[in-house]
């Protein structure tokens, strides 16, 4: 068998498929594999250079591959997609990714340690409960309003469970009461299992160097720099703070033809959550300088002359960018004179 330059390798949960091709770039190999037969054969391969699509579980047999001396790139699933010629099988798509690694303008996804991917899990973990919490929420609502109970949205709540709990509020049939009890239940357990998350990661924010220094921009909390902590790994990938802004969907889109320069709304492409983090931190600055009109700055200026959210926006893409110049140069942000 000739010499196995560049692998690609299409991820599965039970049987992965294994594309490979020589210095030339003529096909040597193209097999399936079993799960558990994997690093067998990565073991007898001299050291090669792997491309894997970033997905469930890359990562995981990232970190397995480089232990093996193998050079692992991970890419985005969307920049793949182009080289597969026709049809949608693994074979095809081990192909493509084979192809898409040697790319000299690919880009690629850096490889996270697991201490990166446990904080990600903490993250997810939040996220998911908050998302339970909101539903349980909204069908309480819902379920009270068929009978003429409603509140306002925040700490109003707290008036609709007293209706729930009590009994002085003959508009509530007894059976309904009791079967919007367990929701009631399921709310107050969500939030003390919010709460208990929220308290561990701020633990962990306070011992972790880098989201310590992450949490001295203003707007990002606890939550928000341990999101960036563990999923920006390689800042020195972007070339500049715009770049990074870009890859979180905090730009606009354009629209350019003909010579036209045609911008659109944001592109929300990247990383949702992380997005969604720097727009809730922008969101809750922003109220309280609405709040204290007296305080002279740039946001104060821009809500001036701009509606609420493009100024949120325009905010979380400033504090996207200060994040980066922080992770990729080191230091803690001050707030300058000027500003």
């Amino acid at each position: 068998m000739e010499e196995i330059t560049t692998v690609g390798l299409d991820l599965a949960k039970s049987v992965f498929q294994v594309h490979g091709v020589n210095a030339a770039g003529g096909v040597v190999l193209r097999r399936k594999l079993r799960r558990s037969a994997l690093l067998d054969f990565f073991e007898t391969l001299p050291p090669a250079l792997v491309g894997m699509e970033a997905c469930g579980g890359a990562h995981h047999w990232a970190r397995e591959l480089t232990r093996l001396g193998h050079t692992v790139r991970l890419m985005p699933p969307a920049y793949v997609k182009p080289y597969v010629k026709r049809g949608k099988t693994d074979a095809a798509d081990a192909e493509a990714i084979c192809e898409a690694v040697t790319r000299p303008t690919m880009r690629f996804v850096p490889i996270k340690t697991e201490a990166q991917q446990a904080s990600l899990v903490e993250l997810k973990v939040r996220d998911m409960l908050v998302r339970q919490r909101t539903q349980t929420i909204n069908a309480l609502r819902s379920h009270l309003a068929e009978y003429g109970i409603v509140a306002a949205q925040g700490r109003k709540l707290v008036e609709l469970i007293a209706v729930v709990r009590g009994d002085e509020d003959s508009r509530l049939p007894h059976l309904a009461r009791e079967a919007l009890s367990e929701l009631v239940a399921q709310i107050e357990a969500l939030q003390e299992r919010i709460e208990r998350l929220d308290s561990r990661m701020v633990r962990h924010a306070r011992e972790d160097e880098t989201a310590r220094r992450l949490a001295s921009i203003p707007g990002i909390g606890a939550i928000g720099a341990t999101a960036l902590a563990a999923m920006v790994s390689d800042p020195q990938g972007f070339a500049s703070a715009r770049h990074f802004a870009a890859s979180l969907g905090l730009t606009p889109k354009p629209h350019s033809s003909g010579g036209k320069e045609r911008l659109g709304r944001i592109s929300r492409q990247g990383n949702s959550m992380l997005r969604r983090l720097l727009v809730l931190g922008a969101t809750s600055r922003l109220r309280y300088a609405r709040r204290n009109p007296e305080a002279s700055d740039w946001t104060t200026r821009l809500l001036a002359r701009r509606p609420f959210k493009v100024v949120a926006v325009a905010l979380a893409n400033k504090m996207a960018r200060i994040a980066w110049a922080l992770l990729a140069r080191g230091g803690t942000y001050t707030t300058t004179a000027a500003a």
